[in-house]
C-alpha cells in the first residue's frame, strides 16, 4: 500500500506547479523550452530499476540509501514536480560556489536529461528520477560532512565527523517544497566559511588562468648581499605579486636592499619568518600560482565542512598555521592572542574540547613523546642532563629515583614519571589552561616570551604557548570574584601549585586553515605542516 502522507504531499506539489518566485532565474527546463510532463516515472519502473542494479554495475553513489528511501515510500517518484527538479539542479549548477564540483553530482547527465525531458524515453526519465535523488544525497553528504573523511586521511584527527540524516533531509525538502532551504541548513555558517565563499566568487572574476607566474628554482640559501643567478626570477616574481615596485634589472644577480625589503613584505603577509633570507620555504610560497591559490581556497572550504557546526556560544578557536588564538562570545571577538604551535615533527592536533581548570605555578610532567625522544636519550648520554634541566624522576609510588640508579637502556627507564617543579625555568611558565583530552594538549605560558616577536612560530612540542597567558586565564576566571588580580598575584608569589576550576562553559577548538578573507582581500598563509597539496590531490575531481 502506498504511503498516504507521501501521496498527499506529492499531490499538493502538483497543484502548486505554477507558484514560482518571479525573482528566481529560469530553470534549465524553462531555458530549453521543455514542455511540462504529467509524470516523470512511476513506482513500478523505479522498483524495476533497483531489481536490475542488483545484477549490473551502476553509476549511483548511494544505491543502498536510495533503495531504503523508496522502499519506505512505496517507490513513489519524487521529482515529477518541475519546481523541485529545477530547484535541485540550480544547486548543482551553483555548487562550485561552495568549492565543490559540478561533475560530482551527475551534473552532465542530469543537464542532458532535463534539457530533453519531453522527448526522453520512459527508461531515460526513470533513470533521471534516480539520478536526481542520488544527486541530492551526494550534495547533502558533501555539504554537511565534507566530500572527504578527515579521519581516513590523518592519523590525528580529534574532531568528530558531522552526521547528516540524508533521508530525513529529503523528506523535509519535499514537505517544505524547498530543496535550497534544506541544503542551506546543513552548510557551515561560520564567518570564515562565508568569507572564503565570497573571496572565491571575487577571485573567479579575475583573469587568474592567464596570470604570470615566473618559477624560481630551489637551491642554496641566499643571504642579503650575496649573488645568485636566480635573482632575476625572484625579482620578477615579487613584481608579479605586487611586492616589488622598482625597475627590474635582468642583469642583476645581487640580493640588494630593494629586493630584500620586498621579500620581507611578502614574508610578513604570508606568516613566514621575516628574516629576509631566501630559503626553500619562502621560495615554495613564492612559486604558488593563481591556480594554486584557487585550490587553496577550495581546500579550506572543505576543511570548514569537516568542523563542528556548533562551536558553542563561548569558545576559544586556535588557527594552528596562523599562530593565533581568538576568544569568541555570542558571535563577538572578545580578545586575541599570539600563539606558538607544534613543529612539523610534533604537530598540534586538530580537535575540540571544553576547558576544565587552570593551574597556576604548574609543574611539568614530561609527555611520553618528549620523554622517549629527548629526556631519556639526553640522560643516557649525560647523567647531569636531568640536573641541568631541573627534572626529577618518580616511580609508581611517588618515590624520587636517583638518576645514577637508572639503567637508561632498559624499559624500566620509560616507566618512570619525569617532572620539572614550578619555577622560572619551567617551560610551562606560570600558568596552564587545561581541557582534558587524549592528546595531553593544553594552553600555557612560557618563559621564552621573546619568541612571540617572530612571525613564524611553529616551535613547541605540540601544546599551544599563549602570549599573555595570564591575561587569558584571568578572563576565564572573571566570573569568580574571589579570584581577582590581587588573589592571583598572591598565588603566583607563593610559588605553590594551585588548581582552580573554570565555571564558565568555554569550548576550545584547534583548527587548521591556510586561507581566509581579511578585510577586502584574501590572505594566504604558510601551510606549515604541508597538508594542502595532499588534500587537493584527494579533493579534486577525477580527470
Amino acid at each position: 500500500m502506498r504511503s498516504p502522507s507521501l501521496l498527499f504531499t506529492l499531490l499538493c506539489l502538483l497543484l502548486i506547479v505554477g507558484c514560482k518566485n518571479d525573482k528566481e532565474e529560469p530553470g534549465i527546463e524553462e531555458r530549453n523550452e521543455v514542455e511540462e510532463i504529467a509524470q516523470l516515472t512511476d513506482a513500478d519502473e523505479i522498483e524495476d530499476f533497483f531489481d536490475d542494479i542488483q545484477e549490473e554495475p551502476t553509476v549511483i553513489y548511494h544505491p543502498k540509501e536510495i533503495l531504503e528511501f523508496y522502499q519506505e515510500n512505496d517507490f513513489e517518484p519524487i521529482w515529477t514536480n518541475r519546481n523541485l527538479r529545477e530547484d535541485l539542479f540550480r544547486n548543482i549548477e551553483n555548487i562550485e560556489d561552495e568549492g565543490l564540483f559540478f561533475e560530482d553530482y551527475h551534473g552532465e547527465n542530469i543537464q542532458k536529461l532535463l534539457s530533453s525531458l519531453d522527448t526522453n524515453s520512459e527508461e531515460e526519465n526513470n533513470f533521471l528520477e534516480i539520478l536526481l535523488t542520488d544527486a541530492f544525497f551526494q550534495l547533502a553528504h558533501d555539504l554537511g560532512t565534507g566530500k572527504l573523511n578527515p579521519k581516513e586521511i590523518y592519523d590525528i584527527w580529534g574532531s568528530p565527523v558531522n552526521e547528516i540524516d540524508t533521508q530525513a533531509l529529503l523528506k523535509s525538502a519535499i514537505a517544505k517544497e524547498n530543496i535550497t532551504e534544506s541544503l542551506e541548513s546543513i552548510k557551515p555558517d561560520h564567518i570564515v566559511y562565508k568569507g572564503l565563499k565570497k573571496a572565491l566568487k571575487e577571485f573567479k572574476k579575475t583573469d587568474w588562468r592567464n596570470a604570470p607566474a615566473t618559477r624560481i628554482s630551489t637551491g642554496k640559501l641566499i643571504k642579503p648581499g650575496e649573488s645568485d643567478d636566480r635573482m632575476f626570477s625572484i625579482t620578477k616574481r615579487l613584481y608579479e605579486l605586487g611586492f616589488y615596485k622598482g625597475k627590474i634589472d635582468s642583469t642583476n644577480t645581487r640580493y640588494n636592499d630593494s629586493i630584500q625589503n620586498a621579500l620581507k613584505e611578502f614574508q610578513k603577509e604570508h606568516d613566514l619568518q621575516i628574516d629576509g633570507l631566501l630559503g626553500n620555504t619562502t621560495i615554495k610560497n613564492l612559486n604558488y600560482t593563481k591556480e594554486d591559490r584557487l585550490h587553496q581556497m577550495l581546500i579550506n572550504l572543505e576543511r570548514w565542512r569537516w568542523y563542528p557546526r556548533d562551536l558553542g556560544e563561548h569558545y576559544i578557536i586556535v588557527n594552528i598555521p596562523n599562530y593565533e588564538l581568538t576568544v569568541v562570545k555570542d558571535g563577538d571577538t572578545i580578545r586575541s592572542h599570539k600563539t606558538m604551535v607544534g613543529t612539523e615533527v610534533r604537530r598540534t592536533p586538530v580537535f575540540s574540547d571544553e576547558i576544565g581548570y587552570i593551574i597556576y605555578n604548574p609543574t611539568w610532567t614530561i609527555p611520553p613523546t618528549i620523554k622517549k625522544n629527548d629526556v631519556i636519550p639526553g640522560a643516557s648520554r649525560d647523567i647531569n642532563y636531568l640536573k641541568r634541566k631541573n627534572i626529577k624522576i618518580y616511580d609508581g609510588s611517588g618515590k624520587i629515583i636517583d638518576p645514577a640508579d637508572v639503567n637508561w637502556n632498559s624499559s624500566k627507564a620509560r616507566s618512570y614519571t619525569y617532572r620539572q617543579p614550578a619555577g622560572p625555568s619551567n617551560p610551562l611558565g606560570v600558568v596552564k589552561i587545561i581541557y582534558p583530552n587524549e592528546y595531553m594538549i593544553y594552553l600555557h605560558d612560557t618563559p621564552s616570551k621573546k619568541l612571540f616577536a617572530n612571525n613564524a612560530r611553529a616551535q613547541s612540542s605540540g601544546c599551544v604557548r599563549v602570549e599573555d597567558a595570564l591575561g587569558l586565564a584571568g578572563y576565564l576566571l572573571s566570573d569568580q570574584e574571589k579570584y581577582d588580580e590581587e588573589k592571583i598575584e598572591e598565588i603566583l608569589k607563593s610559588g605553590k601549585t594551585t588548581e582552580i576550576k573554570v565555571t564558565q562553559n568555554v569550548k576550545v577548538h584547534h583548527f587548521y586553515w591556510t586561507a581566509f578573507q581579511k578585510e577586502n582581500t584574501i590572505k594566504y598563509i604558510d601551510d606549515i605542516y604541508d597538508l594542502d597539496q595532499e588534500l587537493w590531490e584527494l579533493l579534486k575531481p577525477e580527470a
